[in-house]
């Protein structure tokens, strides 16, 4: 009696068909494993962010540059014994940042 190999979802692209069926069972429980979970986490950002998203605030500050999502903070960074304002925000899975101006001393 022969046995079929499964059939891959026809939108799995055929590079990652091919590394897995060269793979052995132990490499594709590790894979399946892991592949569960990033989905969980991919779902899971995905939902924070739609709700982020949601509770963003509808008034933009005056100053906020429109490259600038409206979530932004400002930071202060020291650079050479100077202070500037930084806006910051996270994208995914890295934080950026875009220069505001130099700290008043004043203030």
């Amino acid at each position: 009696m022969s046995y079929e190999p499964p059939t891959p979802p026809a939108n799995l692209p055929t590079e990652i068909v091919n590394t897995l069926n060269e793979s052995d069972p132990e490499q594709l429980r590790d894979v399946a494993t892991y592949a569960e979970a990033l989905a969980e986490h991919k779902e899971r950002e995905a939902r924070l962010e739609e709700s982020a998203d949601q509770e963003e605030v509808e008034e933009r500050p005056d100053d906020l540059p429109d490259d600038v999502p409206a979530k932004a903070t400002i930071t202060i960074k020291e650079i050479n014994d100077n202070r500037y304002y930084y806006w910051q925000w996270r994208e995914g899975e890295k934080i950026r940042s875009q220069y505001k101006g130099p700290v008043n001393p004043d203030e």
